[in-house]
């Protein structure tokens, strides 16, 4: 099959012919029908450490179900149409029977070097982390059920009240759903620090009741002019050193932050600001089953609508390109694969 390839830090994507997947035991192989190029990708194809050489990344995927493996016969059979939690876990433990797979002890992640990812005509997928797609809801959609997952553990993290004025700093396709979600759950202002002025524009589609442009004016006095107070909690969606400090000066006195960017590089915080004002910081890592299921069904019964995050489609002959491109994005949000596209 045709895949993009990694090869070392700095060094572009390449379209080249892998082995296609086969399943074993309770695996499915599904052909891919859309993948969204996510932001972590980005970090660790620029990054230290990186990856494995010849890693096939691609973890935001849906897709039909063409092969089978033994164990899942009694689930699924080819033709299904599904998006899948990006990694196979072994579907026993606590954690995997909670729903929790990512929490598994023998957990493979797809993407990042264990399963080759979907960046690629096909992908192996546990039978256990299938979720099938409402009939309503297109492979486009399909793809997007992962970010969206991510908003929505955060903002259930954050445990959002409502009437809370939610701040936040970045308005990638992580930082837009997040805002999809803390409107949704009902926070009064929810204000999008953001410097490209595509990403702003899209910010009022997804909940913003108002926008910052940080290179103009400081997140916390963009806040302030718009919500009149400081934010009782401040979501962190962009990863790269130093915003976690910003986070910390901004927020109230006994707010919360919540961390959502990945960020790969060392990074510092002064305590005595943060013991001062009693915050509450917390980490978030990804989703549960649950996450990726409410997600479905809010799409199929029309009362959230991630579609205009994707600003592009791409075939496999234009992934390299745009993948570079995302890297200092100016209009461009989610862009989504299509491997059969030409």
């Amino acid at each position: 099959m045709r895949a993009i390839v990694f090869h070392k830090i700095g060094a572009p994507l390449t379209l080249e012919t892998v082995p296609d997947p086969s399943p074993k035991g309770s695996e499915v192989v599904l052909k891919v029908c859309n993948c969204g190029i996510c932001g972590s990708d980005l970090h660790v194809a620029s990054l230290p450490p990186g990856l494995p050489p010849r890693t096939v990344m691609g973890h935001e995927f849906s897709g039909e179900i063409v092969a089978v493996g033994p164990e899942a016969k009694d689930k699924w059979k080819e033709g299904d149409r599904v998006c899948a939690l990006p990694y196979i876990g072994c579907g026993k433990c606590e954690a995997c029977l909670a729903g929790d797979g990512v929490r598994c002890g023998r957990i493979k992640s797809t993407g990042l070097g264990q399963i080759p990812g979907a960046y690629s005509e096909f992908v192996l997928a546990g039978s256990n982390e299938l979720v099938r797609l409402p009939p309503n809801v297109n492979f486009q959609q399909g793809a997007l059920v992962e970010p969206l997952s991510v908003g929505l553990h955060a903002v259930n993290q954050a445990e959002l009240k409502r009437g809370e004025n939610v701040l936040i700093i970045g308005a990638g396709p992580v930082g837009l759903v997040t805002a999809l979600w803390a409107r949704f759950f009902g926070a009064r202002h929810v204000v999008v620090s953001e410097k490209a002025p595509g990403r702003r524009d899209l910010a009022a589609k997804f909940g913003a009741t108002g926008v910052v442009d940080p290179s103009k004016e400081s997140a916390a006095t963009g806040f302030q002019k718009i919500a009149g107070a400081p934010p009782d909690v401040v979501f962190e969606c962009v990863g790269v050193p130093g915003i976690i400090q910003q986070c910390v000066q901004n927020v109230r006195p006994r707010g919360r932050i919540v961390v959502v960017g990945v960020c790969a590089q060392p990074d510092t915080i002064l305590p005595l600001l943060a013991i001062v004002k009693e915050l509450r910081l917390e980490f978030v890592l990804g989703y549960r089953r649950q996450d990726f299921q409410f997600c479905l069904d809010m799409m199929s019964a029309g009362r959230i609508d991630p579609m205009p995050m994707v600003t592009g489609v791409t075939g496999l002959a234009g992934f390299p390109a745009e993948f570079e491109a995302l890297k200092k994005p100016e209009q461009q949000c989610k862009i989504l694969l299509d491997p059969w596209k030409n």
